[in-house]
């Protein structure tokens, strides 16, 4: 990946389209956002896989990302909380749980920042 220098801070162009990242929102995503991002959308990517492998059948997977940040330490992000809705019929607990657990083993991005920020799992099923 390459980045150019733009107003307000420095954009890429991604097979997707153009990617602009900045300190300040009035100028693209937040560094810090783009990080929770990563590791929130892995961790629904691999849950999504490793739910169709395992032949459960879900109508849907909503996360909700909350993160704390140190403002002593620049900022930097401590925690992300990840809270899974999974919806469904007939969503066997113990199954989801086996399934959250290889999601933690297989999700790219939470196996890239365990060691430096604390990554929290949880989920409810919605019938």
């Amino acid at each position: 990946m390459e980045f150019s220098m733009q107003d307000g801070g420095f954009y890429t162009e991604l097979g997707f389209g153009k990617l602009e990242v900045s300190g300040n929102e009035e100028y693209g995503f937040r560094p810090y956002q783009l990080l929770v991002s990563s590791v929130a959308v892995c961790s629904g990517g691999v849950l999504r896989k490793v739910l169709e492998k395992m032949r459960i059948e879900f109508d849907d997977i909503h996360i909700k990302a909350d993160v704390t940040r140190n403002e002593e330490e620049a900022n930097r992000v401590e925690e992300i909380s990840l809270h899974f809705t999974i919806r469904g019929t007939d969503l066997d607990e113990k199954k989801i749980q086996k399934a959250m657990h290889l999601t933690r083993k297989n999700c790219s991005m939470v196996q890239s920042v365990q060691d430096s920020i604390k990554i929290e799992e949880t989920f409810e099923l919605v019938q």
